[in-house]
């Protein structure tokens, strides 16, 4: 008696049916995963704007003003104008003898960021511009 011998393998549909699964589950799961980097990469500019606005208390302490502060590399910046792992640029703004806004607005891989530039006053007041999430959700 003679039994036909099925060849063990895939067939082109299965293959076809999994690869389809593959590239679904890749589609969900790849914006997911750059959110939450962006999200862990927002302690850089959350460090970068509390280093500066330490700095500039200092800077008010033995200047009585802010005024005259700047960010930067020179010699009389109070601080560096981009954070330490350079994913965000920070700047001075509303810039008083009394006041002063720092703002981290996002750079390189973390542009596109839904924070978009974070803010922090001589008040303590945190904010965000430009971005589609609340200060709660970026703070």
């Amino acid at each position: 008696m003679y039994t036909a011998h099925r060849k063990r393998g895939f067939t082109l549909l299965e293959l076809v049916i999994t690869v389809a699964i593959v590239g679904i589950l890749a589609a969900i799961a790849l914006p997911a995963f750059k959110s939450q980097i962006q999200k862990s990469r927002r302690s850089d500019a959350k460090s970068g704007l509390m280093g500066a606005a330490g700095q500039m208390e200092r800077y008010m302490t033995e200047r009585g003003t802010y005024a005259t502060a700047t960010l930067g590399s020179g010699s009389g910046a109070v601080y560096p104008s981009t954070t330490q792992n350079g994913y965000y640029t920070l700047s001075l703004a509303n810039l008083t003898a009394t006041t002063y806004t720092l703002r981290a607005a996002p750079a390189g891989a973390q542009t596109g960021d839904a924070c978009g530039t974070m803010t922090y006053t001589e008040q303590g007041v945190k904010g965000v511009t430009g971005g589609t999430l609340s200060t709660a959700d970026c703070w």
